[in-house]
């Protein structure tokens, strides 16, 4: 069992204090966006037998287990994170397996340097995910009803937002979306531009449902995605609450702390809110244009107090343990690799003392009694 040493990302989007808050230390006065855990070769934890990519790479079998080998490769095949937005993230998608895999090889084919920033597929693997509340976090996932959409755009008042609620009325639905999505994506700068600073305006004006925009407006001035993000649901998540984002799903984080698990990738398509590069058709060709219910997941609690968050997904498998003072300890001994990860109180795995942001890596099959008063929470990948 290693203690992880992992390191923050200073996105501009960050809060410079949520994650220092977390750890006990003092903010640095810059943004601390991430902090990963895990093998990405991005930012790959570190341990005392090196980093986490080289102890896995050293024998993958012993650290992963010989069943994980065979069905992923010898590699983890999930990332956890810890997240703290402080202003939105940019609006995106993430592409299947079958996507990623094609947009990889054209890519690779057509010889765009991997760190090129017009390159849309940085591997040839999906990017689900799974955001877990730590705080009251808001953010937007999944298309409205178009109805619902067009009502929203319609009382801004706004003229030349007008063609869009008429195309938002049109049959059938994920037609309809996809034409207003196109129209917001190509329409010329300037124009666009006008339009989104008077729709802004009005959000301001009219507050309630409409604060999110606003403040969204607020971040991007003039940006289209700020009318996109106002196709798709907002969300408020409670402590203990979370969301999944399968592909195809468009998506923005807004603010709050959260526990973030992925499929080990890095493959985005954005649509707005971003200086980054949108490819329009290939964002098109990935998108689902399905309303949906945002579904947030509360937790299922199995007898032995794991509150596992249930997806569809086998690469990652995230749940929590809320201990309560003087309580049994628990054995999370399992044949798959996991990062243990405490968010409140002291844990105690093994030799290791986990306080709020601490983790360990469990290598397959590796004893893991657990005892403590806290929240630990657990990532895996499903058995």
């Amino acid at each position: 069992m290693d203690r992880l040493d992992n390191t923050i990302r200073p996105y501009a989007w960050g809060s410079p204090t949520a994650i220092p808050r977390l750890l006990g230390v003092e903010p640095t006065g810059e943004p601390q966006a991430e902090m990963w855990m895990g093998a990405h070769p991005g930012a790959p934890s570190r341990t005392g037998r090196g980093t986490l990519v080289e102890v896995i790479d050293a024998d993958p079998e012993k650290e992963l287990g010989p069943a994980l080998v065979a069905r992923f490769g010898p590699r983890l095949p999930f990332l956890l994170k810890i997240l703290a937005a402080a202003a939105p993230l940019s609006l995106q998608v993430h592409p299947d397996l079958e996507q990623a895999r094609q947009g990889y090889e054209d890519e690779e084919r057509r010889g765009i340097p991997v760190d090129a920033p017009h390159r849309n597929y940085k591997d040839a693997n999906h990017k689900p995910e799974l955001i877990c509340a730590l705080t009251e976090f808001d953010g937007l996932c999944g298309f409205r009803d178009p109805l619902q959409a067009a009502g929203l755009l319609d009382d801004l008042g706004v003229n030349s937002l007008k063609p869009y609620v008429d195309l938002l009325h049109a049959h059938p639905e994920d037609a309809a979306l996809r034409e207003v999505l196109t129209a917001i994506l190509t329409a010329d700068p300037e124009e666009m531009s006008r339009t989104v600073a008077e729709a802004a305006a009005a959000c301001d004006r009219l507050g309630g449902a409409y604060a999110p925009y606003a403040d969204i407006a607020h971040h991007y001035p003039g940006d289209p995605g700020v009318l996109a993000a106002m196709l798709l649901n907002h969300v408020r998540l409670q402590p203990g609450e979370a969301l999944f984002l399968g592909a195809g799903v468009p998506h923005a984080y807004l603010s709050g702390l959260g526990v973030e698990i992925m499929a080990n990738s890095d493959n985005v398509l954005r649509c707005g809110l971003t200086p980054k590069h949108v490819d329009v058709p290939e964002l098109l060709r990935v998108v689902r244009f399905t309303p949906t219910d945002p579904g947030v997941l509360r937790p299922e609690a199995s007898p032995d107090g794991e509150e596992v968050y249930e997806t569809p997904i086998d690469e990652f498998r995230l749940s929590r343990y809320v201990l309560p003072p003087g309580g049994a300890a628990h054995d999370l001994t399992r044949p798959t690799p996991q990062i243990l990860l405490c968010t409140a109180g002291a844990v105690r795995t093994g030799e290791h003392e986990l306080k709020p942001g601490q983790s360990v890596f469990v290598p397959a099959g590796e004893k893991a009694d657990v005892s403590g008063a806290g929240t630990l929470f657990r990532a895996t990948v499903v058995a």
